[in-house]
């Protein structure tokens, strides 16, 4: 078994503590920010829309994804500590609402500087889930979101949490995000450019919340006032978006110029 006793806080310099799921956050971005430079860059498409693009997606993501984990994870502890909400650095972002912050925000970003909605969409997922991909590996290091005990050889022993082994599954869902960012890559260098707007938001979506809704099973509750539910917090919220991922792969096709 591994054992994992790593301090979230990676260094401290005077007052100011910076940690690790931040350092892993902001690498995530500057990631991001640099496939989707090349994405414009190889589709002529002007460099400088970037800053803004890239100030919207952060702000739409990071509002979205705080929002729905006090609203829907732990609304009592947040109602007793308001001024904590704004402490995203620590930790603490749904997934499921970061995606429909990014998603609110290029609509906006879209409607502004009059760009096709489908095509951006399309090419901001690579950089959607390069992002995503270091989001859970900074969740593992803030020992959060633990899996269910086992007594398989890679389980993990979580000391900032108890004595017992369980799946890391924090790491399989940052596996997974990572196999999707490469597979968008491929279908990139592949498809032409309208098959690749036409395919890649529904497959994303789709692919990524399946995964979500399927690692549910070996996690912890996160939501204690769900546990009633036959579903957990996690599973109920990812229904919707594979709805709508497998509705894009049919609305999308043969409809979009990319």
């Amino acid at each position: 078994m591994i054992v994992w006793n790593v301090d979230p806080i990676a260094l401290h310099i005077g007052p100011v503590q910076m940690h690790w799921y931040g350092i892993l956050f902001a690498t995530g971005l500057l990631l991001a920010y640099f496939i989707g430079e090349w994405i414009f860059k190889k589709e002529g498409v002007d460099t400088k829309l970037l800053d803004p693009l890239f100030l919207y997606l952060v702000i739409g993501i990071v509002v979205g994804a705080r929002l729905f984990h006090v609203i829907f994870y732990d609304p009592e502890y947040f109602s007793h500590h308001l001024l904590e909400i704004l402490e995203v650095w620590k930790g603490g972002l749904a997934s499921h609402g970061g995606a429909i912050g990014a998603i609110l925000a290029l609509l906006l970003f879209c409607k502004k500087y009059n760009i096709n909605f489908w095509w951006l969409i399309a090419r901001a997922m690579p950089s959607t889930f390069i992002l995503a991909t270091l989001i859970r590996i900074g969740n593992f290091f803030n020992s959060e979101i633990v899996g269910l005990k086992t007594n398989e050889p890679w389980g993990v022993i979580f000391k900032r949490v108890d004595e017992f082994p369980r799946h890391p599954v924090v790491l399989y869902e940052s596996a997974i995000y990572f196999i999707i960012f490469l597979t968008l890559i491929v279908l990139y260098k592949k498809l032409s450019k309208d098959k690749f707007t036409q395919i890649a938001p529904g497959f994303a979506i789709a692919a990524a919340f399946s995964a979500r809704f399927i690692l549910e099973y070996f996690k912890t509750p996160q939501a204690e006032f769900a546990n009633i539910l036959p579903m957990s917090m996690g599973q109920i919220l990812s229904l919707p978006f594979i709805a709508f991922g497998l509705f894009l792969l049919w609305y999308l096709r043969g409809k979009v110029d990319g």
